[in-house]
């Protein structure tokens, strides 16, 4: 016989507190013994790794312009190959030196985040079209109920990003340009911006 369930409620939403910080990054908070180094704090690569060294450097922004200096970021992309470190991967085997996802807060002073990793190859969409290299990025920050996603496209890839499925699908072509990181040699800069006119463009995921 089924059950009904009224009696189940959802709970309330909560903002992302300290306990972000404490539970995802204890070592950068000050508490030492639970891990030896912070889940996915490590760098990305290897001398082995395949593919071409980048730095991505950036912000993430409030709504009157001021850098949030407790948000958490994590990244997720492909190898050079285009193949990611997943078990769901089945297209091909992913470059074993290469990580494929990191995590790293805010620095408490300036906000800023920074990863060392590789320029992804472009992945497929669902009907096999080529994406544009591309990295994911995940944000939580005091104030942010759930988890933003979005992604980060490349100044130096015009020619696949205006070929790329998902930049087409934007309908108000004038917010592209908030998800394309500047690249300026071996450094790609990505501010992100939770509101005004700059505002990053998030994907519901």
């Amino acid at each position: 016989m089924v059950q009904p369930l009224g009696y189940l409620k959802e709970s309330a939403s909560q903002t992302a507190g300290p306990y972000v910080h404490i539970g995802c990054t204890p070592n950068f908070t000050g508490i030492h013994g639970v891990y030896d180094q912070d889940l996915g704090s490590g760098s990305m690569v290897t001398d082995q790794t395949r593919g071409e060294r980048i730095t991505i450097r950036g912000h993430v922004f409030d709504g009157a312009g001021t850098p949030l200096k407790d948000a958490l970021v994590e990244i997720w992309q492909a190898d050079a190959d285009g193949f990611y470190n997943s078990p769901s991967e089945t297209r091909g085997t992913a470059d074993p030196n290469f990580f494929g996802w990191a995590r790293c807060p805010g620095d408490m002073d300036t906000g800023e985040f920074v990863f060392e990793t590789i320029k992804p190859g472009r992945v497929p969409f669902r009907e096999g079209r080529p994406m544009a290299p591309h990295v994911n990025f995940w944000i939580v920050a005091r104030g942010i109920n759930l988890g933003l996603n979005t992604r980060m496209y490349f100044s130096d890839e015009e020619e696949a990003n205006g070929e790329d499925p998902i930049l087409a699908r934007i309908e108000h072509r004038v917010r592209v340009p908030t998800l394309i990181g500047r690249r300026e040699g071996n450094t790609v800069t990505f501010d992100i911006y939770l509101q005004g006119d700059k505002e990053t463009i998030f994907f519901d995921i």
